[in-house]
């Protein structure tokens, strides 16, 4: 078996792209993608697809790229590398939606390539509920670990503690929501692995719409009120917080030169912050800060 070039993988996760937005329009039933086909002055380019329009998506992204050229002296110091032409491509969303009471989730698969031969796959999946469920938390974190297994038994617990540690709002000191998993740098020593990682990551991809479709269409039809509007534009704060703090994802596409607007497409529509607020005890939204917490397994959860 012969690896797959670099070009090949570009395709199959454009194709991916085409999935997922497929079939969260019909998940959507009224929204539709708009699309930004754009190119990167120093190599390469991609298509950004926003979605507009929805019934229960407010505003969401799904990102193409492949890119290429010199590796910025920031990503090969900050990474340890030799200096080397890069080629990364990729598939990155983002959806909010409009109801509180369903979640804003995110996933990302890429695959990173330099001409020195120095090559591995990172991505990952993880939801932020506005207000935490836990049988949704674990239908969720089941569904990921099942896709885990399939590939290898070592990869749910040992991507889903990556994951704690990675979506942190660290000057918070609480999780950006719920988790997932999250693996980066992951290298393959033979031509079989690499397949097999890059199946992985494919599975993934097409566990997005599934998973998140069974949350739409549970959770979109929950009653909610102001109150619950509020909390979602604080909630959705710490989700701008944590992106423009601490996300590698952004601060590599930043460093690259990226397309600003499609870096920056996981922004919430709306946001706010107010001055240190406190929710009331024993409310729900209490039980949600409360549960923003590492560590947590949600799959035997027990309130």
């Amino acid at each position: 078996m012969s690896r797959k070039s670099k070009e090949e993988i570009a395709e199959i996760y454009r194709k991916m792209q085409d999935h997922i937005c497929k079939e969260l329009e019909l998940a959507d039933g009224t929204g539709n993608f708009k699309e930004d086909l754009w190119t990167r002055p120093a190599g390469g380019g991609g298509r950004t697809r926003i979605f507009e329009n929805g019934n229960i998506i407010e505003k969401g992204g799904v990102a193409f790229s492949a890119v290429h050229g010199p590796t910025p002296d920031k990503i090969l110091k900050k990474l340890k590398l030799d200096k080397a032409d890069f080629f990364a491509t990729g598939v990155s969303i983002v959806l909010h939606p409009k109801s509180p009471m369903v979640p804003i989730i995110h996933m990302n698969i890429r695959y990173f390539e330099m001409d020195n031969g120095e090559h591995w796959f990172g991505g990952g999946i993880d939801l932020t509920p506005h207000y935490i469920h836990p049988a949704d938390a674990k239908h969720f974190h089941q569904e990921v670990k099942d896709v885990c297994d399939q590939y290898n038994a070592s990869y749910y617990p040992k991507f889903k503690e990556w994951a704690d540690d990675y979506f942190y709002v660290k000057h918070r000191n609480e999780t950006r929501g719920i988790g997932g998993i999250f693996y980066d740098r992951l290298k393959a020593k033979d031509d079989q692995e690499f397949e097999e990682i890059l199946q992985f990551s494919l599975a993934l991809g097409r566990l997005f719409p599934d998973v998140y479709g069974d949350l739409m269409k549970k959770n979109s039809n929950i009653q909610f009120g102001e109150r619950e509007k509020q909390w979602q534009s604080l909630r959705r704060g710490r989700y701008v917080e944590f992106n423009l703090v601490w996300d590698a994802g952004t601060k590599f596409g930043l460093d690259t030169n990226g397309r600003t607007e499609s870096i920056l497409m996981s922004m919430p529509p709306m946001a706010s912050w107010e001055y240190s607020h406190e929710p009331e005890v024993g409310s729900k939204e209490e039980f949600t800060l409360n549960n923003l917490k590492k560590g947590i397994d949600w799959l035997s959860y027990k309130q």
